[in-house]
């Protein structure tokens, strides 16, 4: 459990290596603790976010650039910050399900100042759904289910996300 905590933690702010590494054969080899696990991947990671945020705020060009340009994120960050002012909260909690790098958002997110409260929010459900539905098909479906999962969680997990936001757009502009 320590090592999936600091996995989470530290991934959330600079390490290039998902907790799925960790989550998917610890919950496959003790389903009946699927949602602890589930737990302390989501709190870690959103503890490991807070440091994110704080990299962005506080030490962006001596730590958070070099961060970034070190992993080849500077495209994805050059993007995000364009259209962050306006949908700051709602990309925190997208892109927390999704496979884009989840350090990207949290360094982003302090470089531009956002507010940590709708930050944290957003981070701890994006988080929590990601981690929770991955632990939960693990603990329902078991071993016949982890390929799907280390193949295309991911991408259905992007789609329905696609879907809720553009739910939300429509919303706001029909």
């Amino acid at each position: 459990m320590w090592w999936l905590g600091g996995v989470s933690f530290v991934e959330s702010s600079f390490f290039p290596i998902p907790p799925d590494a960790l989550l998917i054969p610890m919950v496959l080899a003790a389903r009946a603790r699927a949602w602890l696990i589930a737990a302390v991947c989501t709190a870690s990671s959103v503890a490991g976010a807070l440091l994110g945020y704080a990299l962005g705020f506080f030490a962006f060009d001596a730590i958070g650039q070099p961060l970034i340009a070190f992993y080849g994120y500077e495209e994805q960050f050059a993007s995000f910050t364009e259209g962050f002012g306006e949908w700051g909260v709602w990309a925190v909690a997208f892109f927390g399900l999704t496979p884009f790098p989840f350090k990207v958002i949290t360094i982003t997110s302090g470089f531009v100042g956002m507010d940590v409260v709708p930050f944290l929010l957003a981070s701890i459900v994006s988080r929590a759904a990601r981690f929770y539905l991955v632990a939960g098909l693990l603990w329902k479906f078991g071993d016949p289910i982890r390929d799907f999962i280390e193949k295309r969680l991911e991408w259905v997990v992007l789609g329905a996300s696609v879907l809720i936001v553009l739910g939300f757009v429509a919303l706001k502009y029909l």
